[in-house]
């Protein structure tokens, strides 16, 4: 059986860093990363490119899920309300397909922490702190998702885990251990 693996959370949380250690511990495994989807500048919220960006995650995913080499599919995005997940999933052709929801969480102090150091890297503008700071309280409420803190966890440790959520099917492969 396939699995899709859609990880979410606040900017900042981790997504991309454990989606990647996750595709890298999973045999025959695609990564979506839905901000990929939506690589437009400069960066406009509008009913038009949310539908493409819907189009083109949908794309991409069912594309891997009817693909016969692919046994694992990863797609992480900022998805703040659950309907955005849910809007997404109904695009997708998920007969025979293992679902697993994810949302990793962390508490103010670390995301600032982490954000601050993308930003001193040069990896993020400072802009997205207060947003990401912003967004943190929505992710707690019912996201449909299971809820994976990542505060004082290392990014292998986290893809672990999440792996043991599909069935456990990780390869043995050598992970980043970086937080």
């Amino acid at each position: 059986m396939k699995t899709l693996y859609v990880i979410n959370g606040a900017m900042g949380v981790g997504k991309t860093a454990v989606s990647r250690a996750l595709q890298h511990l999973l045999p025959d495994c695609a990564f979506v990363d839905g901000d990929a989807c939506w690589d437009i500048a400069p960066f406009r919220v509008t009913e038009v490119r949310k539908k493409l960006v819907f189009s083109n995650a949908a794309y991409l995913l069912n594309a891997y899920l009817a693909c016969e080499e692919v046994q694992n599919c990863v797609f992480c995005w900022v998805m703040q309300r659950r309907e955005i997940a849910e809007t997404l999933l109904r695009k997708l052709s998920l007969g025979g397909v293992r679902l697993v929801r994810v949302t990793l969480t962390a508490r103010g102090e670390t995301l600032r922490a982490r954000i601050e150091g993308d930003i001193a890297a040069g990896r993020r503008t400072a802009d997205v702190l207060s947003r990401a700071l912003a967004y943190l309280p929505l992710f707690e409420e019912d996201t449909g998702a299971v809820k994976v803190p990542t505060d004082g966890r290392t990014v292998n440790e986290l893809a672990r885990a999440i792996a043991d959520m599909g069935g456990g099917n990780a390869a043995e492969g050598a992970a980043n251990d970086e937080t």
